[in-house]
This record gives structure tokens, C-alpha cells and sequence, in this order.
């Protein structure tokens, strides 16, 4: 149900096909008298589907049914994974330890369900031998792939060469 759902006086159709809080078709009946049985049970009338011919109410606690339905859209809401974006940047001419810095981050940063940007920055005259960070980033590639997928394969932009990474599901 939406949230402009019509309950009890808000419903403007003459007739209604009623259904009780257990499920059981109660019939097509005129609106007055779906609004009594509902009061008579101290429950309310709620408008399931609208566009039917003759539109179909419930009855039903509306107010508990909202408070049962806002929980479930906050546990929905609690069980989400946001997944951030982690870069690692590198230079063409980086040393075998510094590499293995970065590499250990990009490592954690897909054990943790985070995509990872490498990106390799250009300096200079650096720019002019791009094979050298397309093979630093498949260098990175190829050492991460137990944990993770390229998604986006090395790619100049601009004076960086740019690769993304995303974590694998299991």
C-alpha cells in the first residue's frame, strides 16, 4: 500500500468488495455498511486496490499495520550496504615496497565490500610511456584478483591512467 492510502471516511466509492482481517471475502457491499462492520469491530477500513470495479478494502488496525510496516522498511533500510569508493594512487616509477603499500590497502579496502579507483598519476615526461602504468595496473590487478573483478579496465584520463576494481560476491 501506498502512502496515500485511503482508510475509513476518505473513501469515496459507493460499493466495496471487503475482505476481514483474516483474509475471508466478506462480498460486495454497500460503503456504510463496510464502515459499520469495521466500527463494530473497532478496527478501520483500508483501500487495498482502488483501480478494481467496485475497489477492494480491508479491514483492518491501520495504525498498527503502519507501525509494522515503518519497522520493516527500517530493518530494510539497517541490513543496506553502502559501497564506497577507495582509491589507491601510484607513480610509473614506484619502488617494490611502496607498491606493496598500496597494495595491501587495496587489498583490505575489497575485503571490506569497497570498489577501488588505482589510479597512476603522470608527471612530466612521464606521460609520454603509458604502457608503463597500464602495466603497473594490471600488475595490481592480477595480485587482487582472488578479492576482486576488474570492472573497468586501464584507461588514460587526462595525465592519469585510471582502473577500477570491484569486490568479488561470494
Amino acid at each position: 500500500m501506498s502512502k496515500d492510502t485511503l482508510v475509513n471516511e476518505q473513501i469515496r466509492a459507493r460499493e466495496v468488495r471487503v475482505v476481514d482481517q483474516e483474509g475471508n471475502q466478506l462480498g460486495i457491499m454497500p460503503l456504510k455498511e463496510a464502515l459499520r462492520i469495521a466500527g463494530d469491530k473497532n478496527l478501520d477500513l483500508v483501500a487495498v486496490s482502488l483501480s478494481a470495479k467496485p475497489p477492494v478494502c480491508r479491514i483492518m488496525d491501520f495504525g498498527k499495520y503502519k507501525f509494522e510496516q515503518s519497522k520493516r522498511e527500517k530493518e530494510a533500510r539497517k541490513n543496506q550496504k553502502t559501497i564506497t569508493m577507495k582509491e589507491v594512487k601510484v607513480r610509473p616509477n614506484i619502488e617494490e615496497h611502496d607498491f606493496q603499500v598500496k597494495l595491501k590497502n587495496a587489498r583490505r579496502f575489497l575485503e571490506n565490500g569497497d570498489k577501488v579507483k588505482a589510479t597512476v598519476m603522470f608527471r612530466g615526461r612521464e606521460i609520454t610511456h603509458p604502457e608503463l602504468g597500464q602495466k603497473l595496473l594490471l600488475r595490481i590487478a592480477k595480485d587482487v584478483e582472488d578479492l576482486g573483478n576488474v570492472e573497468r579496465v586501464p584507461k588514460v584520463e587526462g595525465r592519469n591512467m585510471i582502473m577500477i576494481l570491484t569486490p568479488k560476491t561470494s
